[in-house]
């Protein structure tokens, strides 16, 4: 059986009186009129109380106070008993042991425990303000509800969006849709949020970004710690430097923007513009670091690169932008056109003026081989080192010095063959054009010949450590990644969509970000 409700009960006045003329049916009680309504406890100056409707209405200096969870202020009042319903008008101001609201008029149910305004509200919480059309307060949660535009001030950074669920207890707050988190330091966008205003620490899911001055980092799943200017990224993860001209891809990141450091992994790629191309890096680990003019790239294991008419493996990659020299190291490989080159250590040099590729050195064991263009035999140059020159982006030019040894399918104007041309010098020098051999130049030459096809037996058309690697040429911007790392991909980008798709679920905070804010145990 529902139990009747209680009724309020007048526990001070100064002066009672009934007046039938200017309020039928009404106590009037005026000065310290204090009364209580199942335990909460009404002060005011003057106050009508309608016994029958169990309905009161408070005038001057109104106090309505619930235990040691709300205090609710304001010039005039209403209260309904049966209803358990209060308003609250005229310089309204809510008091929780953690905030103060103020807004022109506040209702409040004690049946769902939940304070609610439609007109302009401020309410201050530690350092943040939040300012907002319309809002509701739920008081068992310490929560704050607002489906309208709402803009959280703190010293730090201002927040906005049109949905926000704020807890004022530990200062978490939670983003729905289009939001935005501006300060000194960055540029924050996502359409679905978290932030703990006390500690700094953040979770964006859905079409986030982070814009720093020159950076924008960019992810499905992107953890912000403000303290620490650090960032990391999961899945789809895309760096844009606006200043050096690249792009830093892969599925996971860490930003560690006062060290000007950059850690990239998972299916990572490396983007950097140079002339008219693009140049991609691929490592199982990027790191980038330094600031603009001093910035590294190294990249580890298993590193592979392409341009439109360059490519290349090597175990691990140096590249600086202050010196323009990028170092492959261990087991380095290049491919120019159609050209292998092979040797212990490459160097490819760039001009900072011009912004272009300069020059190659390969150190030690230099070995350079192409198919013939017709034949089965292959193009060879051996020596100790080569120093090669571009022009417009292509090599051009290429000596190759000490111990040189050559073995080289000459053919005239209608691709017949001449003869194999097999001689030993201290130097060559290779001209090539559109990435094929176009001259070959032998200085001080010691010995050697062109042998008709016939008189040199195929093990003699072969130097002494000749490797083809032809089939393991990267010959697109797609290749540069193993099988592997491009089945994980599509695990992950397939992962990215499913949890893309499902629009309301509770968003799964990382653990540094703490446990989700809980309703308390009854």
């Amino acid at each position: 059986m529902a139990q009747a409700p209680k009724k309020i009960i007048v526990e001070h006045s100064d002066y009672f009186d009934v007046n039938q003329l200017e309020v039928p049916d009404a106590v009037l009680l005026t000065g310290n009129v204090r009364v209580n309504h199942d335990g909460v406890i009404m002060t005011c100056n003057k106050a009508y109380y309608f016994q029958k409707e169990n309905y009161i209405k408070a005038f001057g200096n109104v106090q309505l106070v619930q235990g040691d969870t709300l205090y609710l202020n304001s010039k005039y009042a209403e209260y309904n008993g049966n209803m358990k319903q209060a308003f609250a008008t005229g310089d309204a101001v809510m008091r929780s042991p953690e905030s103060t609201m103020v807004t022109d008029t506040i209702n409040f149910n004690r049946n769902t425990q939940e304070v609610y305004y439609n007109s302009n509200g401020t309410i201050t919480n530690r350092e943040n303000t939040l300012k907002s059309k319309s809002g509701k307060y739920f008081v068992a949660e310490k929560k704050f509800q607002f489906l309208t535009a709402v803009t959280i001030t703190n010293p730090k950074y201002v927040i906005k969006s049109n949905h926000l669920d704020y807890y004022s207890n530990s200062g978490h707050s939670y983003l729905f849709g289009p939001s935005t988190i501006t300060s000194k330091a960055n540029y924050i966008y996502t359409e679905k949020g978290f932030y703990d205003t006390k500690k700094n620490l953040a979770h964006f899911l859905r079409k986030s970004y982070i814009k720093y001055d020159d950076r924008l980092i960019e992810g499905d799943s992107l953890y912000y710690d403000r303290n620490r200017e650090f960032a990391s990224a999961t899945r789809n993860v895309k760096i844009t430097d606006s200043i050096n001209r690249g792009i830093v891809k892969g599925h996971y990141a860490e930003i560690y923007k006062n060290q000007d450091s950059m850690f990239v992994t998972k299916r990572a790629v490396a983007i950097n513009f140079v002339e008219n191309d693009s140049v991609y890096i691929h490592g199982k680990k990027l790191m980038v670091t330094g600031p603009e003019g001093n910035r590294i790239i190294r990249a580890y294991n298993n590193v592979r690169f392409y341009k439109t008419d360059m490519s290349g493996k090597c175990d691990s990659l140096h590249s600086s932008s202050k010196t323009a020299l990028t170092k492959l190291m261990g087991n380095p490989i290049l491919w120019n056109g159609d050209s292998q080159i092979t040797g212990d250590v490459m160097h490819l040099i760039g001009n900072n003026n011009t912004k272009k590729l300069d020059s190659l050195k390969v150190l030690n064991n230099t070995f350079l081989v192409s198919k013939d263009t017709l034949g089965t035999g292959f193009n060879q140059v051996k020596g100790q080192n080569l120093y090669g020159k571009f022009e417009n982006g292509k090599l051009h030019d290429v000596d190759i010095i000490k111990n040189t040894e050559v073995i080289y399918y000459m053919r005239n104007e209608t691709h017949d063959l001449i003869g194999i041309n097999k001689n030993v010098s201290s130097k060559i020098n290779i001209i090539f054009n559109k990435n094929a051999i176009e001259t070959i130049t032998f200085y001080k030459q010691i010995d050697g010949d062109i042998y008709p096809e016939k008189d040199l037996p195929e093990n003699a058309r072969r130097l002494r450590a000749l490797f083809w690697r032809g089939d393991e040429r990267i010959k697109s911007k797609d290749d540069i990644f193993p099988p592997e790392e491009n089945i994980e991909n599509d695990k992950l980008v397939k992962q990215g969509k499913t949890e893309n798709d499902k629009k309301n679920v509770p968003m799964k905070i990382r653990k540094e970000t703490l446990n989700y804010d809980k309703k308390k145990k009854k």
